[in-house]
């Protein structure tokens, strides 16, 4: 029983490091772009179309780090173009992300027909096996790079909100358009890029999931994540360094079912790959309440008016 239990423990380890980095990048994403008081729901869309392009660009390259910077560089463009038609008057945020959610996707599986076939070069992990002695532990302990560039971005985006010019004034035009104006931010330029800069990490968060894991493009690569990344943040009360716990947790939801079936626990296998499903319905649940769900939002999101 406790070697099972340790095997467990091991996989959920393992998986929650390797599962979490994509909802890792798409929540710092969002929660910049949330900071500055806008909500961007196509992000499920620009981990998709990141996914096909970092894929497709590291195939027809050869290197699969020009596939990574392709993939942030398509997700910024998405983010601009959310930005940009976001500055237009009376136009709602969340409505057009789910446009470009759709747009995205679909786009994203229409260009990426020719590359389901081809093998392109893969991400690499860092070994980090030599600093224990037990197998499991060893194969665990095979990290990719992205996992660690997204702890550095979360103490980065933490430390810059708090300590930085550009921080403070991100979080003053997320929190109070007027006091921005008054103060001469251009309220539109600031939201425009943090949703094209969000979009960027979004779109790096999908490059992961083509190139390193599950490491194949295919037109149900994504499974939400991006749209799951919404709740993560909110969970998360939009503190990036509580975005890399709750990717944490949501990532080792993930690997519940991979888990268990590691050790011969196959009945209720669907079930428990819906884990990350059902943990952001109960978080949506849990933090209902409009005075509990809200604490620490931007004063300016569609969402808190």
């Amino acid at each position: 029983m406790t070697d099972v239990v340790t095997t467990v423990a091991v996989a959920m380890f393992a998986g929650a490091v390797r599962v979490s980095t994509p909802f890792l990048f798409v929540s710092l994403g969002e929660c910049l772009t949330e900071k500055s008081g806008r909500i961007n729901l196509g992000l499920e869309g620009t981990l998709v179309f990141g996914a096909m392009s970092a894929y497709a660009v590291s195939y027809l390259s050869g290197s699969p780090w020009v596939g990574v910077l392709a993939a942030g560089l398509a997700g910024s463009l998405f983010g601009a173009l959310h930005g940009a038609i976001c500055r237009l008057p009376k136009v709602s945020d969340i409505a057009i992300g789910i446009a470009l959610m759709l747009f995205g996707t679909g786009f994203a599986f229409f260009l990426g027909k020719g590359f389901i076939q081809p093998t392109a070069p893969r991400l690499q992990a860092i070994d980090l096996g030599f600093l224990v002695s037990d197998p499991q532990l060893k194969v665990a302990l095979q990290i990719n790079p992205l996992f660690f560039i997204g702890l550095i971005l979360a103490v980065v985006l933490w430390w810059g909100f708090a300590n930085t010019r550009i921080g403070l004034v991100v979080r003053m035009t997320g929190d109070s358009a007027a006091t921005a104006r008054a103060m001469g931010v251009s309220v539109d330029g600031v939201r425009f890029w943090a949703t094209t800069v969000g979009g960027f990490l979004a779109g790096v968060g999908g490059a992961f999931l083509s190139l390193f894991y599950p490491g194949s493009w295919n037109e149900g690569l994504s499974s939400g994540q991006g749209l799951m990344a919404v709740a993560l943040v909110i969970f998360s009360r939009w503190n990036p360094l509580a975005c890399v716990a709750a990717a944490l947790l949501f990532g080792a939801a993930g690997a519940l079912g991979p888990a268990l079936q590691s050790v011969g626990i196959s009945q209720g296998y669907h079930f428990f790959n819906a884990a990350p499903h059902i943990l952001t319905l109960a978080i949506m649940i849990a933090t209902s309440s409009s005075k509990r769900s809200l604490k620490g939002a931007p004063g300016e999101l569609s969402i808190t008016k």
